[in-house]
């Protein structure tokens, strides 16, 4: 006979031990670990089903998804043109960020044009959910709300109503009764997802979960929540900031590292149809130690400004700091500087930020870092509407970058007259009335170029 077996599970990252740990040997966190009960399965003679043949991929006819729109442009962007039937998407982003706004408005907007939606709630009542959609002017008839924190009863919900989209707000609320666990521990979170799952392929019921996310910023499940859902969306942005940054980590219907951005104002979200002029609204005119850079976020070509900061280090070992960009990344940078470029850096302190929230990982960034590091080394501001796009390579030299056409005509519908490109690239596209392409080869010419001697 098996027999039932115990086993203490860290809710952080979903370590288990046999034996209650006061901190987690994987994360470090301390009391972390919860007693679940594993329940042994006894065998039980399986039926012979019918058998299903191999085929040739020849023979499977290929049919395009018909997506629903969800009445965001910005949104159907990040999603991959839209909703995907039968998807299971994962919402991710720290406490009001927020995701139940966002979803909110996403359902009233599909009830008013699909048909029904089931929003499901296991942190609010019915009535304050109704006093959120009066504020986001969501409220219509076809929108029905449900809070409860029983899975199998959300589930007779669905069989009962067909909705064409449900909401669980959040997974991290509900509980299966067939679990022993508490509601929110690793075992209820993986049980209820898996049941979400088949409940979305087997019925066909487009679902969107709602996850929190621990104080390291990954999704509380731990991450085996991400591998079980097909398009994981992260909510992004800084607590006292109006703007909003939607991302697409994983998308199996569309592609990955896309980004919608919003502004959180008193009627909601809204988005925003031209990030570039609203990350540099603020730019009055050039200043030293600030440079824009022609990046890209997926298929969407982005301008922003990278801002850097260098100073005498006061006494023991010189700080890098970088909001927004990866500091591997920053050092590297640091080092071609001063051994390609000739900046004695290694005594001072480095700081640098991309403003608007939006993280740079986008090699092409790399040549608008190293001239806002060097603008603010020789305090001395770059040309007036002068905007780079390049890599750096550890020689020195300025490498290719992917979409320089989109890139490009991004800066010129922004009015920069001065483009900074790499020069085995700058021949393959034409100087316009309004622009000047200029092919950089390396380091040191770009900043010749970029920041002249007065």
């Amino acid at each position: 006979m098996a027999r039932d077996k115990v086993i203490y599970r860290c809710q952080e990252c979903g370590y288990g031990a046999h034996r209650w740990l006061g901190r987690c040997p994987d994360c470090g966190t301390w009391n972390s670990f919860i007693r679940e009960e594993q329940i042994a399965q006894t065998a039980q003679p399986v039926a012979p089903q019918a058998t299903v043949r191999p085929e040739p991929i020849t023979a499977i006819t290929g049919q395009e998804l018909q997506r629903l729109s969800t009445g965001s442009a910005e949104l159907d962007r990040v999603l991959g043109g839209g909703i995907v039937p039968a998807s299971l998407v994962l919402v991710g982003g720290d406490p009001g960020i927020g995701k139940s706004t966002l979803l909110l408005s996403l359902a009233a907007s599909l009830a008013r044009e699909r048909g029904t939606v089931l929003y499901v709630s296991g942190e609010e009542s019915a009535r304050q959910i109704r006093l959120r959609a009066e504020r986001l002017e969501a409220v219509t008839e076809r929108l029905l709300l449900f809070p409860e924190t029983d899975l199998d009863r959300v589930q007779a919900a669905v069989s009962e109503v067909n909705p064409c989209l449900l909401i669980i707000d959040s997974i991290q609320t509900v509980s299966l009764s067939t679990s022993s666990s508490p509601p929110g521990s690793i075992a209820q979170i993986r049980e209820c997802t898996a049941a979400l799952l088949n409940l979305a392929k087997g019925q066909g019921v487009s679902t969107f979960i709602v996850g929190h996310v621990t104080k390291q910023g990954a999704l509380a499940g731990p991450r085996m929540l991400e591998h079980m859902v097909d398009t994981v969306l992260y909510f992004e942005g800084e607590g006292k900031s109006a703007y909003r940054i939607l991302r697409a980590v994983k998308n199996r219907f569309g592609s990955t590292n896309e980004i919608a951005v919003f502004t959180m104002e008193q009627s909601g979200l809204k988005e925003v149809a031209n990030p570039s002029q609203l990350f540099l609204s603020d730019r009055a005119k050039p200043v030293a130690g600030a440079m824009v850079v022609a990046t890209t976020q997926g298929t969407r070509p982005l301008l922003m400004e990278v801002q850097a900061l260098v100073s005498p280090a006061a006494g023991g070992p010189p700080r890098r700091v970088g909001r927004g960009v990866d500091l591997n990344r920053l050092l590297t940078l640091l080092a071609v500087l001063e051994k390609r470029a000739g900046l004695p850096l290694a005594t001072s302190d480095v700081y640098v930020n991309a403003a608007g929230g939006v993280r740079l990982e986008d090699p092409a960034a790399d040549l608008g870092l190293a001239l806002a590091i060097a603008s603010s080394f020789w305090n001395r501001a770059p040309l007036v509407s002068c905007v780079a796009a390049g890599e750096i390579g550890l020689t020195g030299e300025v490498l290719s970058v992917s979409h320089l056409k989109a890139r490009l005509k991004e800066c010129q519908a922004l009015g920069f007259h001065q483009i900074l490109v790499p020069k085995r690239q700058a021949k393959d596209v034409r100087n316009s009335e309004k622009s000047a392409i200029l092919g950089i080869e390396n380091v040191s010419q770009a900043l010749a170029v970029a920041l002249p001697r007065e």
